[in-house]
């Protein structure tokens, strides 16, 4: 009889133990679920899952290269290049910046801002292919490519309390100077990167004696 009684004490002891030690989907002490448990058991996020954009949410991080969702439901496409650059494709047009750039994501949706000299943070709304289309009206111009030796670039613009976050479009284009046909004139264009806005505009001195430029 006694045998029967140790034989049982010695399984409830082991018992006990193995439960202790198997994970369960409760936190040990506190009888609250364990998310990464609960997120492996229905398929979203955890270490195995595929969903992991609620990561980081709320959080401000350096940007990260990869597909990101704009605050507008916009497709952003973010590209690391050489000298610490980033580039950044939305719509088929692209912006270079060596800016730092932070995210943070808001109901799955990305948020870019980044801290300018002053000290002050300016939140990027206006995005590469909506600047790029405002800065070619502009300049009277129909495309903006490196193909044709135009650039785009992302960057800090002006000085102490009048800084701002800005794209600025250069390019060249053909114009008539005294009725010569083929004459390069330097041109280019800055876009507030908040509220889209023309801040300033760049042309050759002679610029004025010259006639319409033949549209490219």
């Amino acid at each position: 009889m006694k045998k029967i009684f140790i034989i049982i004490g010695v399984v409830l002891m082991l018992g006990l133990v193995f439960a202790a030690e198997s994970p369960g989907i409760h936190e040990p002490g506190t009888g609250l679920a364990n998310p990464e448990l609960m997120a492996q058991g229905s398929g979203q996020g955890g270490v195995n899952g595929t969903q992991l954009s609620n990561i980081g949410e709320g959080q401000k991080i350096q940007l990260q290269a990869g597909e990101h969702i704009g605050e507008d439901g916009q497709r952003m496409m973010i590209q690391t290049e050489s000298n610490n650059q980033m580039r950044l494709e939305v719509g088929g047009e692209s912006a270079k910046t060596s800016m730092k750039i932070d995210q943070e994501m808001t109901n799955g949706k990305t948020k870019l801002t980044t801290q300018l000299s002053n000290g002050k943070n300016a939140e990027i709304k206006v995005m590469p292919d909506v600047a790029s289309n405002t800065a070619l009206e502009r300049l009277r111009l129909k495309t903006c490519s490196e193909e044709n030796g135009c650039s785009i670039e992302l960057k800090e613009v002006g000085a102490g309390d009048k800084a701002s976050l800005a794209y600025e479009v250069k390019t060249e284009r053909q114009s008539r100077f005294l009725g010569v046909f083929g004459a390069k004139m330097q041109v280019q264009a800055q876009v507030d990167a908040e509220t889209g806005e023309v801040l300033d505009i760049k042309k050759p001195w002679w610029a004025i004696l010259a006639s319409e430029p033949a549209e490219e």
